[in-house]
């Protein structure tokens, strides 16, 4: 079975920079820079063009978020009320 691992981890092995890729597959800069540090979750025409310019199969890259992600909303004692 192919390996699967982060975009980052992809890049390491490859020996493939953030510029290099970026001018590979094309996305801008901010997209590519928050693809690679797990913050957004690219669409499927974005994962191919990732994939593609790494050399492997889209499948072979974990595509989830490697950051909590928080909200500044709701309802909670931090906004003055209790659940």
């Amino acid at each position: 079975m192919d390996r699967i691992q982060s975009v980052s981890a992809w890049m390491l092995e490859r020996d493939v920079s953030l510029e290099i890729l970026e001018s590979r597959c094309g996305l801008d800069s901010k997209t590519l820079r928050a693809i690679v540090a797990g913050r957004y979750t690219p669409s499927p025409e974005q994962r191919q063009r990732v994939a593609t310019a790494l050399g492997i199969a889209k499948e072979q890259i974990a595509w989830g978020h490697a950051t909590e992600v928080t909200h500044l909303y709701g309802h909670g004692p931090q906004f003055g009320r209790t659940p």
